[in-house]
């Protein structure tokens, strides 16, 4: 028979070996959840930053700045308009459109006319440089015919310069003055809203790309 006192004291050594054991567990467990922390805390900005670039992406940013300060641009309302067009991943449209900035041909021609070039081929908007390059002297040309309005240029790009001007005329023969809720076609309305949502954006998430600081 096992005297008493030996069975209390294993009875301790037992109890203290199940205190040490759980206080092993606990420190592991402390540390695997330290661990998981510093690894959510370094992937987080690099896991925002991922998901920012898919919703909203940047390319060409060099040549974005290039334009931007050639034609007196702000370069995000560039990138947002290629936002717009094509998110970067420039197709040809239904109605012929070419390039990031989905430009015309016959737009093309006009503007190259109008710019004084000399060599400009349609094909030539599948190129990077040329299609921004057209996209931001039209911008710009816009925003001149309608006196800085970005508004107004933009509602012209997607709508058509001779549709903005009806609209605008009409809504002013009125007394009214011209908002984003006075243009007609609702497809143009919401590219404006859109458009003009993604230059704040850019300017907010790609300041150093673009060239603000």
């Amino acid at each position: 028979m096992t005297p008493p006192t030996a069975t209390v004291t294993a009875r301790r050594r037992g109890a203290t070996h199940r205190r040490a054991t759980a206080r092993r567990r606990l420190r592991l467990l402390s540390a695997s959840i330290l661990l998981v922390a510093i690894g959510i805390a370094v992937a987080m900005p690099l896991f925002r930053r991922a998901v920012n670039e898919l919703a909203l992406p940047l390319a060409y940013s060099d040549i974005i700045r290039q334009q931007a300060a050639e034609k007196h641009l702000d370069p995000a309302l560039i990138a947002a308009v290629i936002y717009a067009e094509t998110k970067f991943d420039p197709r040809p449209s239904s109605a012929g459109a070419e390039g990031l900035m989905q430009i015309l041909p016959q737009t093309a021609e006009y503007l190259a006319h109008k710019s004084g070039a000399t060599t400009f081929h349609v094909s030539d908007l599948g190129t990077p440089q040329v299609n921004i390059a057209y996209g931001s002297y039209y911008l710009r040309y816009l925003l001149d015919e309608y006196q800085g309005s970005e508004m107004l240029a933009l509602a012209a790009y997607n709508g058509g310069e001779a549709n903005v001007t009806r609209w605008f005329r009409a809504v002013r023969a009125e007394g009214r003055p011209f908002t984003i809720s006075a243009i007609p076609f609702s497809q143009t309305r919401a590219y404006v809203v859109k458009v003009l949502e993604a230059q704040r954006d850019y300017r907010s998430t790609y300041p150093r790309q673009l060239g603000y600081r």
